[in-house]
């Protein structure tokens, strides 16, 4: 399977790539590693702090994301294919959160403040992460995509209701441009 994409551009709501079923990552290599770095060079140009392998119209199960949001903290970059929740804590909290996929678009999203994450590295080796407060959220936020859930479906009614006539005017703008 062919991972890269020559160019790389965010994947805008309501594209269904961000609602489609997401494969696992089979293929470790150059190329997989090529589309990672190529998805925290637009991250980092977008102002992001993680970003799904559908979120560039790739459907596969990968996810880059750096809490920092920084390129120079390279220290921070953290790469995870095919990664699944363990144990997540009961206690949540709530934050504003945004989207790449979704321009103009926040709102208050609950999450959970610790999980447990079982994943594997660019080479496939199996490897474990233990998050909490904001790199917890970055990452479950990721996840969602990958599951095809969008950070739209977990905020509060209140702000689901706020932000509708932006929701409305990407949909309008989706399909002027489909």
């Amino acid at each position: 399977m062919t991972y890269l994409t020559i160019h790389m551009n965010i994947v805008l709501y309501p594209d269904p790539r961000l609602r489609a079923k997401n494969v696992p990552v089979q293929d470790f290599g150059p190329e997989l590693e090529a589309s990672a770095r190529g998805m925290f060079q637009l991250m980092y140009e977008t102002q992001g702090v993680g970003l799904a392998a559908p979120q560039v119209g790739l459907n596969i199960r990968m996810m880059v994301f750096n809490p920092e949001g920084e390129a120079e903290a390279t220290e921070a970059e953290t790469v995870l294919c095919n990664p699944r929740i363990v144990s997540k804590s009961k206690e949540k909290g709530f934050a504003e959160e945004g989207c790449l996929s979704f321009p103009n678009v926040s709102g208050q999203v609950s999450r959970p403040i610790r999980v447990l994450v079982k994943a594997q590295d660019l080479q496939g080796q199996e490897i474990s992460l233990e998050l909490e407060g904001w790199d917890a959220r970055v990452f479950q936020h990721e996840f969602d995509h990958l599951e095809g859930v969008l950070f739209i479906d977990r905020m509060s009614p209140a702000d689901r209701t706020l932000m509708k006539p932006v929701l409305e005017g990407l949909e309008q703008t989706y399909l002027e441009n489909a």
